[in-house]
């Protein structure tokens, strides 16, 4: 089955008897990822408050808002692509990083990364959750 958006997720944790198999599916959903440029890795597009290193650069396309994303460690980047499934391509004021965090809380993330990565994780909903405050003129 290919996994295109959230709910395949959902579907294949479901499936999936431990977290072995989960971790593996993150691990790949982050591999899947469309490389970033290097030009867009700058200190302006990190993250902050991530252990990993991982930048995050939006762009406008007509009324969405695209995201080019990267990490420099294998599960943040499956994490990055979890919360992208949830925010890539869609309208600004449609972005809710509480839906976001409800959302990644139902796969019971929280329960199995460790403390650093699930702070890490709240950072990348956070970041998000600003720029498309920001795009609609909000302050974030």
């Amino acid at each position: 089955m290919a996994i295109t958006t959230f709910d395949d997720v959902e579907a294949e944790f479901e499936a999936f008897d431990d977290w072995d198999d989960r971790y593996r599916l993150i691990i790949a959903l982050g591999h899947a990822l469309p490389a970033m440029e290097p030009a867009l890795k700058t200190d302006a597009n990190k993250v902050r408050g991530c252990a990993s290193q991982v930048w995050l650069h939006p762009s406008q396309d007509g009324d969405v808002l695209r995201f080019a994303a990267d990490s420099d460690a294998a599960i943040v980047k499956g994490l990055v692509a979890l919360v992208l499934m949830l925010a890539d391509g869609r309208q600004p004021a449609d972005i809710d990083g509480n839906a976001i965090k409800a959302r990644l809380d139902s796969l019971g993330l929280s329960r199995h990364l460790s403390s650093n990565r699930t702070q890490g994780l709240a950072s990348m909903i956070a970041r998000i959750g600003a720029l498309a405050k920001s795009a609609v003129g909000e302050k974030p």
